[in-house]
């Protein structure tokens, strides 16, 4: 009888664990990220954006856990987001020469693909455009979680082949 009490014992405080060390992983980009900027600030650096696109949440691989929604304005320099991105760590943007939905076509077209830098809010985000990065010289924004490989969102902003 002791032994089995032992068992539950650890098994339940096993489970436990592994659900606050998951909590952990999924609260600490929320809890350490820089607060989102201003309606006026992305105005201001995206007032003459050059294209748009759309965040959706109905993507094939994005779910419950991993989406984007809203307006994404693209500029020569800054690229950003009016609207939400579900928490994570490690957030890339990247600009890609094809719309991208999935996992295995990012992997796939990574080595064509532009990294424009970290996403480091979840409420709006604005990101500055490296200079030897031409965004009319691709035609989609895609949200990427380098450290777990996973798929968040992706929004065209103009047509292959323009």
């Amino acid at each position: 009888m002791k032994a089995k009490v032992i068992v539950l014992l650890l098994l339940s405080h096993g489970v436990v664990a592994a659900l606050g060390f998951a909590a952990g992983i999924y609260m600490l980009p929320i809890l350490v990220a820089p607060d989102a900027p201003t309606m006026a600030e992305i105005s201001a650096e995206t007032g003459a954006a050059s294209f748009t696109g759309e965040f959706r949440r109905d993507l094939e691989d994005s779910d419950a856990l991993h989406w984007g929604e809203g307006t994404v304005a693209v500029s020569e320099g800054t690229i950003s987001l009016v609207g939400r991105l579900s928490p994570g760590p490690d957030y890339k943007l990247y600009l890609s020469p094809e719309f991208v939905e999935t996992e295995a076509d990012f992997n796939r077209l990574k080595t064509r693909m532009a990294l424009v830098g970290d996403v480091k809010t979840f409420n709006n985000f604005l990101v500055h455009v490296p200079p030897h990065v031409d965004p009319a010289q691709y035609t989609t924004v895609i949200v990427w979680c380098e450290a777990f490989g996973e798929f968040i969102t992706a929004a065209q902003y103009q047509s292959p082949g323009r």
